[in-house]
């Protein structure tokens, strides 16, 4: 009896102890909940302030290099072999078509002149006596004097001298065209932008063989009251070249002075190794103040098609894979998306793809965000501080 008594009576502690233990957990469980609760209460979403993409104009800048030449430019050589007698146009002298720039002594040509001469008169005699003999045999034709075989021979031979007379004055004449190259002419009115020889220099059809930088050019004379423009553009920018086209120049020698060039032409073939179009542009220049050979930086504004946006540089987010943007959901939250990126700069990003002009874009995000946070938006005082009113539906540009 006394043994059953004593296991009812702990049979009854076991169970209250577990009732109690049970209750105890229940009551932390809820004050754990609670707290939980209160906590996320007391603590908001992280802050964020975000900024608006722009859209790039629909015209595209590009500053290319280009070259300056005369509308016409003629390097001068020597037809003939000789020294060098006299020159008698400079570095920047103006010149009319026809002028004399210099002189040739020719020698060897003088002497060849001179034997041709005397062979045109050796074979002029022969000739005359050829066509003696022949007449003389034709009259004796009808007496039968001489055989018929005789008079055709002479008559042959009268004919070859007269061939090889007139071959020999069409060499007297060849070699006095010769001669007039003695004399080296300008081809046109210009200015002489090169003079590459002196007096007693050896010349010849290749040049002048006196130079100590290798074989060059006599003369080089160029038209400057136009000139050409010589530039390599992008391929992207090809089919937006036309005429009417002005492009922005600047030249090293007037740097604070602009001068306006009109579309020419463009070759319409790209080169493979550079992907790029010979385009050239004009301009009048009766001042003569540009020069030929001179460097220019062209500015060339052209519309494009595409639809691109900038953003700030501290907006970008680096990823392994690609670049992203951190952007905001219509309820608050944080989404990543790819971005291509056309043009980099210092503090402005330009995107080719993966904006639209309705984005929210998070900027300087933290590294701690991650794909569905909720965030609250922020606008930032004078001071660069969080204002304490929460903007979600009209965020502030930070660019």
């Amino acid at each position: 009896m006394i043994a059953s008594r004593r296991g009812r009576v702990i049979a009854s502690l076991v169970i209250l102890l577990c009732l109690l233990y049970l209750g105890y957990r229940l009551s932390d469980s809820t004050n754990d909940a609670a707290a939980l609760h209160h906590e996320t209460l007391e603590d908001p979403p992280p802050a964020v302030t975000v900024t608006r993409p722009t859209a790039v104009p629909s015209t595209e800048t590009i500053t290319l290099p280009g070259n300056i030449a005369g509308w016409y430019e003629a390097p001068i050589y020597a037809r003939v072999t000789g020294y060098v007698k006299m020159w008698y146009k400079d570095y920047g002298d103006h010149v009319k078509a026809g002028d004399i720039l210099a002189e040739i002594s020719t020698p060897d040509l003088d002497a060849d002149y001179r034997r041709a001469k005397a062979d045109l008169k050796s074979i002029r005699v022969k000739y005359k006596l050829a066509e003696v003999t022949a007449k003389r045999l034709i009259a004796l034709r009808s007496t039968y004097a001489v055989s018929e075989q005789s008079i055709t021979v002479e008559e042959q031979h009268m004919k070859t001298q007269a061939a090889l007379a007139k071959a020999a004055e069409q060499k007297v004449k060849n070699i006095e065209a010769f001669i007039g190259f003695k004399k080296i002419l300008a081809p046109f009115d210009g200015v002489v932008v090169q003079r590459n020889i002196n007096v007693g220099d050896l010349v010849s059809k290749k040049g002048n063989l006196s130079s100590p930088n290798g074989i060059t050019n006599l003369y080089t004379v160029a038209v400057v009251d136009k000139l050409r423009l010589f530039v390599n553009v992008p391929s992207r920018f090809g089919p937006f070249l036309h005429s009417g086209l002005t492009v922005d120049v600047t030249v090293p020698q007037f740097p604070d002075r602009r001068f306006i060039f009109s579309f020419l032409t463009i070759a319409r073939h790209f080169e493979p190794g550079t992907r790029t179009a010979i385009t050239i542009f004009m301009i009048d220049n009766e001042d003569h103040t540009l020069w030929p050979g001179s460097y220019a930086q062209v500015q060339i504004t052209a519309p494009v098609n595409r639809q691109a946006f900038t953003m700030p540089y501290t907006a970008l987010v680096f990823q392994e894979q690609s670049a992203q943007v951190a952007v905001l959901t219509e309820d608050d939250r944080v989404h990543f998306k790819r971005i291509t990126i056309s043009k980099l700069t210092n503090q402005i990003i330009e995107v080719e793809e993966g904006l639209s002009a309705s984005d929210r874009i998070i900027n300087n995000p933290s590294n701690a965000l991650l794909e569905g946070d909720k965030v609250r938006v922020v606008t930032l005082s004078d001071e660069g501080l969080p204002n304490t009113q929460e903007s979600s539906s009209e965020p502030s540009s930070t660019e």
